[in-house]
């Protein structure tokens, strides 16, 4: 729960901060080798970045190096306030091999800041085209906005990474013929891009003699003669495939995994002429990239791991820091917790809070009101049994005293038949009745007083835990809702707004358990109190009877 050491504050106009820690150990995507100017895809949503702390259309939001200095290139793909929705693309100047200390930090809250998105031309200078499928409608661009489609594309706002093209069987995503997107035989050339096929036989894609196919699930690329099988692509499924052509080499990969390799010969034809995606196929294609380099199996391992939704590359999104608390540190578990509560938990926990002020102060109101009254019932009691005339006991100063009430209740009623005067005549026993009958409706009264209130602590007893429950259960249900939207459902994604939404349960719990705890304690004080009163009353009419009844 303690705070850890804090970082210097990039800029102080900024109020919250979000750090976002990328894993290329063997826990998370291992990589053996530096990479640079790659781009990473961040998906926020509810359960791991705070809306709340940003504008709603995001503009101001600022993306920072691990060094908490150097602002790093941007786009803001998504931004969506209300739905607590968006991706934010950024471009990484180094990511060191081996390590979980690749840190980048997400600053928001400036209401003076201006769009700070740098657009998506923000990927390396190898990078031919980019299509992200960004674009509301008519033709998807690439990220440097010189190279479209030839017609408009179908999309689906929900793809892989944002918005993505849909496929329909019969026409297929096609970027005209380019000179970015031309290459020799022997290369450089890499292509890459996310499908997910519903059917299982088609052409993934083809750009003059370079071919990757879809046969019965299986995968191929070809280039002239050179031909290279290998991978399974199952239907209804993303998966990243990539093909390089360079050093010889012809090489296809699945999910960023090797899947097959094959020689070139000499006579391999060129790269060229229009490059279409999707032909026969029906589904879905997302972030479909061009470069004129040949990107090694740790990039495209490390695309992969960065773009996919169950990726654990990226091993913590969230820890949103309040710059007001910089000079105490960064917040510790509790904290990270509170930060993503939903506003639906925030409700259920105020009400909690209401809740346990009232048990307290039930609690504390009783617990003094009980004392007192079986401090000087014992007190009157002694003063009755040590007084000679059963109609003359002092008891001043008790008026705490339930014992001492309803003694004057009796004497009340004893007064009014003249019971003690000269001259008065013996209590017959209908009369003694009667007395005791009064008596009695005293000590209901009494009861009544003494478990006034008590009800509200059964109430926090039995609904503390079901609000509680009801709020994890709601906070999970949109956590949940916002990693399916988002498509990033990699467990360091979900546990903050989950262990958030656990937060609500603990709160009930919290209520409960005192609550319970002092209802008990308070019960079993009131049952002796009521015990000794009813004790009492029959002592009390037993002396009456003996001294004033008729004989």
């Amino acid at each position: 729960m303690l705070s850890t050491s804090a970082h210097a504050w990039w800029d102080a106009g900024f109020k919250h901060r979000t750090r976002v820690t990328l894993n290329t150990t063997s826990q998370g995507i291992e990589t053996k080798e530096a990479l640079s100017g790659t781009v990473v895809p961040l998906r926020l949503h509810s359960g791991n970045f705070d809306f709340l702390s940003a504008k709603p259309d995001g503009s101001d939001l600022r993306v920072v190096s691990a060094d908490d200095k150097t602002p790093l290139k941007f786009w803001v793909e998504r931004f969506d306030g209300a739905n607590e929705l968006a991706v934010v693309w950024v471009q990484l100047p180094s990511v060191a091999p081996g390590t979980d200390k690749n840190l980048v930090y997400l600053y928001a809250g400036n209401e003076k800041a201006e769009a700070g998105s740098a657009g998506p031309a923000l990927f390396d200078g190898a990078m031919a085209a980019a299509l992200t499928f960004a674009e509301k409608d008519g033709p998807a661009a690439d990220a440097t906005g010189v190279i479209k489609t030839a017609e408009p594309v179908l999309r689906e706002t929900t793809g892989l990474i944002g918005a993505a093209a849909r496929l329909d069987g019969q026409k297929a995503l096609t970027l005209p013929a380019s000179d970015k997107l031309k290459a020799p035989a022997i290369g450089p050339y890499s292509v890459s891009l996310w499908v997910k096929p519903e059917t299982t036989t088609g052409a993934v894609l083809r750009q003059g003699p370079l071919q990757v196919n879809l046969g019965t699930g299986k995968l191929s690329a070809a280039l002239g003669k050179a031909q290279a099988s290998g991978g399974e692509l199952p239907a209804s499924s993303w998966a990243h495939v990539a093909v390089t052509v360079g050093a010889g080499k012809l090489t296809l990969y699945v999910n960023g995994a090797q899947a097959a390799q094959t020689d070139l010969p000499a006579d391999a034809p060129a790269i060229e002429g229009p490059l279409t995606v999707g032909q026969g196929l029906t589904g879905l294609v997302d972030q479909i990239e061009v470069a004129s380099t040949v990107r090694s199996a740790d990039w495209l391992r490390f695309a992969h791991a960065a773009q996919s939704a169950d990726a654990k590359l990226v091993v913590a999104v969230g820890q949103t820091e309040d710059s007001a608390k910089e000079e105490g540190g960064e917040p510790g578990y509790f904290g990270i917790l509170v930060g993503n509560l939903t506003v639906d938990a925030w409700v259920v926990i105020g009400i909690l809070a209401v809740m346990f002020v009232i048990s307290v102060w039930v609690m504390y109101v009783k617990a003094v009101y009980v004392g007192r009254a079986d401090k000087q019932n014992r007190l009157f009691l002694k003063m009755f049994r040590d007084a000679s005339d059963v109609m003359a006991v002092q008891a001043k100063g008790l008026e705490h005293s339930s014992l001492q009430r309803l003694y004057a209740a009796g004497l009340h009623e004893l007064k009014k038949r003249d019971v003690g005067k000269v001259g008065s005549k013996p209590l017959s026993g209908a009369s003694i009745d009667a007395v005791k009958a009064a008596i009695d409706a005293d000590l209901v009264r009494e009861s009544q007083d003494l478990n006034s209130n008590i009800v509200l602590l059964t109430i926090a007893i039995a609904g503390g835990p079901f609000l509680g429950l009801l709020g994890t259960v709601v906070g999970v249900m949109i956590t949940f809702a916002a990693i399916a939207a988002a498509g990033d459902v990699n467990v360091n994604a979900i546990a903050p707004g989950i262990a958030a939404a656990l937060l609500a349960t603990v709160a009930g719990l919290a209520v409960a358990i005192p609550a319970l705890f002092g209802y008990n304690y308070l019960a079993s004080r009131i049952k002796n109190i009521s015990s000794d009163m009813q004790i009492f009353i029959d002592e009390y009419v037993t002396r009456v009877a003996e001294i004033h009844g008729a004989r």
